[in-house]
C-alpha cells in the first residue's frame, strides 16, 4: 500500500492564555493521500487555520507526528525546515498577502528568487504560469491594480512557482464575491486534477467542500468525516 503523502498523528496544540491553556487540537490524525484534494470544514473559531499552520510547518505542536512527502519534518532544523516548506508546500490564504510595491509577475518570480534561482528562468516560470492562469496581460500590473479574484489567481500562481507538491489553501475564497470564489474553487479543482497536487483546503463554504474528494469537519480538536 502506498504511504499517505501527509500523515499527522496525535497532533496536539494549545495556547496560553491569561485565563489558563486553551486546547485546539487535541490528538487528531490526518492521513492525505497523494493528488487528493480534502476540504477541512468547521465553525469560526475551532482551529482549522491552525491545523493547516501545523500541517504547512509553519506552526509546531505541542506534540505528536507529522510526515510529509516521506519525511519527518518535526525533527528537522529550522533551516532545514524552511527549505522544506520553500520546495514542497505552497501556501495561498484568505488575504492574498501580495507585495504592493512589485508587479503581478515580480510577485509570481519572488519565491524562485529567494531559492536563488536565475532570474530569466524565474521570469519564463512565472509568465508561463501566469498565462495558464488566464493573466498574462496583467503581469505588470500591481496588485492595486487587479480585482480581487486577479489577485488570488496571482497568489496562486506564486504558490505554484517552486512546483510543490502539496498545497495548503486556507479560506481562499473568503475575501471574494460568492461568483469570483465559486470560479478561484475551479481554478484549485482543474490544478488538482490535471496536476495531481495534493491539496488541502479550509474553507465554511460547504457547498465548495463538497466539490472536494473528501469532506472532514474539525469538532472539539478533532477531525471526523462530514
Amino acid at each position: 500500500m502506498t504511504a499517505p503523502l501527509i500523515a499527522a498523528t496525535g497532533i496536539a496544540k494549545g495556547y496560553r492564555t491569561p485565563a489558563g491553556e486553551v486546547p485546539v487540537l487535541v490528538c487528531l490524525d490526518l492521513e492525505v493521500a497523494e493528488g487528493e484534494m480534502v476540504a477541512v470544514t468547521g465553525a469560526s473559531g475551532v482551529g482549522k487555520s491552525t491545523l493547516l499552520h501545523v500541517l504547512g510547518t509553519l506552526d509546531r505542536p505541542d506534540s505528536g507526528a507529522l510526515v510529509v512527502a516521506g519525511e519527518n519534518v518535526l525533527a528537522m532544523g529550522a533551516s532545514r525546515r524552511s527549505e522544506f516548506r520553500n520546495r514542497t508546500l505552497g501556501f495561498v490564504f484568505q488575504f492574498h498577502h501580495l507585495l504592493p510595491e512589485f508587479t503581478a509577475l515580480e510577485n509570481v518570480m519572488m519565491p524562485l528568487l529567494i531559492a536563488r534561482r536565475p532570474a530569466a528562468a524565474a521570469r519564463e516560470r512565472a509568465a508561463a504560469l501566469l498565462e495558464e492562469l488566464g493573466l498574462l496581460e496583467r503581469a505588470e500590473h500591481r496588485p492595486g491594480a487587479l480585482s480581487g479574484g486577479e489577485q488570488q489567481r496571482v497568489a496562486v500562481a506564486r504558490a505554484l512557482a517552486a512546483a510543490p507538491r502539496v498545497l495548503l489553501a486556507d479560506e481562499p475564497t473568503g475575501n471574494l464575491d460568492r461568483a469570483t470564489g465559486n470560479r478561484l474553487h475551479e481554478l484549485l479543482r482543474r490544478l488538482n486534477r490535471e496536476r495531481g497536487l495534493t491539496t488541502v483546503l479550509v474553507t465554511h463554504n460547504e457547498s465548495l467542500a463538497s466539490g472536494c474528494d473528501r469532506v472532514l469537519r474539525l469538532e472539539a480538536g478533532r477531525l471526523r468525516a462530514a
